[in-house]
């Protein structure tokens, strides 16, 4: 309450000079008290006391006080009241999260069953989850860092990659957190949107944490140990908000409230994030006086003549009440927040947003028809991600490298665009060592190979045996995370080798 009232301001300041006209008017339309006239002199006393005019009226209100109060809090709604930041209501309205994972030996304990590590993926699944429409990246260390996956609004994608995280796949063990905050802090530095970071370990280096107090980013903590079990490190720390384990969901929850009061402390400090208009606050008993106008000799018509003149012109729309105070665009950003994809695409008149939707709903080819049209950075990203969605893997590189074009140095679209050409390569591979991939419905699009490099000029089939079938089609693509964790070894290989350098 007191930082709400440190941030009290109006957004229209300019809008208080009307209060002036308003007192001036409230001033020469209130009725005025007779004055006594003296008749004591000439005429008896109880006759000159019930000649005197206005002698009965006891009236404390007038129908002009009841006007002019409603006037002034129509001018103090349109001044706009505001003590917050609003969300950009085109993004989530959750802060951005990096999630950065310690994978190192010791969170191979079983103290916490089946292992400490396995536990914190499961605590990190029901975050995402939790999290719907909001960007989440994760970060992986033990003895070096390691970006695992960027900003995404896609659960889909991190799974997998959470899947495959093992010790074994990190080139060494340790404790690197200070770097590990620094990749953190380099995602959320290309993002509009403050966001926070999240550490889940069991243990850290007193001379890693050391290096971190130095940080500006809010940064939260999940401790993976047995209840009652600390992090002694931890203990004392200013400026961050650590979460115990627990067995339930309690800390899910709580760590969704650090998040989002870290939001909304960082928007409060955004001077490009607009103030949040409160003008309803006292629209609503402006709105409750003007009821007493239709009483009868309350009626002011120059004031009601007022409103109407006020009232915004232009077209209006009847198909239902939400038409009245929505726009289609609004309406579409509500049902997309609950998750209602279809209803979404149907409201959207935003084309971008409207393909978006479309692709959330699993509509993948109207989507990708909508957001081939636009010329922007994001319409080319979203289509990528409906294309390969739609195993439309070729389109698909084409779409992020255009999007790399139109933004270069894109990070996520960078990460979309190698994991695309992974998927081919692993698509062409498996097709050179088996001639059934076509009648398994294997096939990504129906594009024809130009096999500029003579791939699967000499192979050999591989006959069914003991009368098996050939693998259906999704059960073919979720073979491909069997091999994830070979993905990430070889990936943190040339990562470090990278770092070295």
């Amino acid at each position: 309450m007191i930082e709400a009232l440190a941030e009290f301001h109006f957004i229209r300041a300019y809008w208080l000079f009307f209060l002036i006209p308003v007192l001036f008017l409230w001033g020469i339309t209130r009725p005025k008290k007779s004055q006594k006239q003296d008749f004591s002199e000439s005429i008896a006393p109880h006759l000159a006391e019930a000649l005197r005019v206005g002698a009965a009226e006891t009236r404390g209100v007038y129908p002009a006080d009841v006007a002019m109060i409603a006037s002034a809090f129509i001018v103090l709604a349109a001044a706009g009241p505001t003590w917050s930041r609003m969300e950009n209501p085109l993004i989530a309205d959750t802060a951005p999260l990096v999630i950065t994972l310690k994978v190192a030996e010791s969170m191979e304990n079983s103290d916490l069953t089946p292992s400490r590590l396995e536990r914190a993926k499961f605590k990190i699944t029901d975050l995402i989850n939790a999290r719907a429409g909001a960007q989440t990246a994760l970060v992986a260390y033990a003895g070096s860092p390691h970006r695992v996956a960027p900003l995404t609004e896609d659960a889909n994608i991190l799974r997998p990659l959470l899947e495959g995280l093992e010790p074994a796949v990190m080139p060494k063990d340790g404790d690197s957190a200070a770097d590990a905050l620094a990749i953190g802090e380099d995602i959320l530095q290309g993002n509009t949107t403050p966001g926070a970071i999240l550490f889940v370990l069991d243990d850290i280096a007193p001379s890693q944490l050391q290096i971190m107090k130095t940080t500006e980013t809010q940064l939260l903590f999940l401790t993976m140990l047995p209840e009652g079990d600390t992090v002694v490190q931890l203990d004392n720390r200013e400026s961050a908000q650590v979460v115990q384990f627990s067995n339930d969901d309690q800390d899910i929850r709580q760590l969704q409230r650090f998040i989002r009061s870290a939001y909304s402390s960082a928007l409060d400090d955004n001077d490009l994030v607009k103030w949040r208009d409160q003008g309803w606050i006292f629209a609503w008993p402006a709105a409750l006086l003007c009821l007493l106008w239709f009483r009868r000799g309350w009626v002011i018509q120059w004031v009601l003549l007022s409103c109407f003149l006020a009232s915004p012109s232009g077209p209006a729309r009847a198909e239902g009440w939400r038409d009245w105070f929505l726009t289609p665009d609004q309406q579409g950003q509500i049902a997309l927040n609950n998750k209602e994809f279809a209803k979404a695409a149907d409201l959207f008149e935003d084309p971008y947003h409207q393909g978006y939707a479309l692709l959330k709903a699993g509509k993948y080819p109207e989507a990708i028809t909508v957001l081939t049209q636009l010329n922007t950075p994001e319409a080319a990203f979203a289509e990528g991600l409906a294309r390969i969605r739609n195993r439309e893997y070729r389109p698909a590189i084409s779409a992020f490298e255009t999007a790399l074009v139109r933004r270069p140095g894109w990070p996520e679209a960078q990460h979309n665009l190698e994991v695309s050409q992974a998927i081919l390569a692993y698509v062409e591979t498996t097709r050179e060592q088996s001639d059934t991939g076509e009648e398994a419905g294997i096939g990504a699009d129906d594009t024809v190979f130009d096999n500029e490099d003579g791939r699967g000029q000499d192979t050999t089939a591989q006959a069914l045996v003991d009368g098996s079938a050939p693998l259906p089609a999704d059960q073919w693509i979720s073979a491909i995370d069997t091999d994830m964790q070979d993905f990430l070894r070889n990936r943190f290989l040339l990562d470090n080798q990278a770092q070295k350098q």
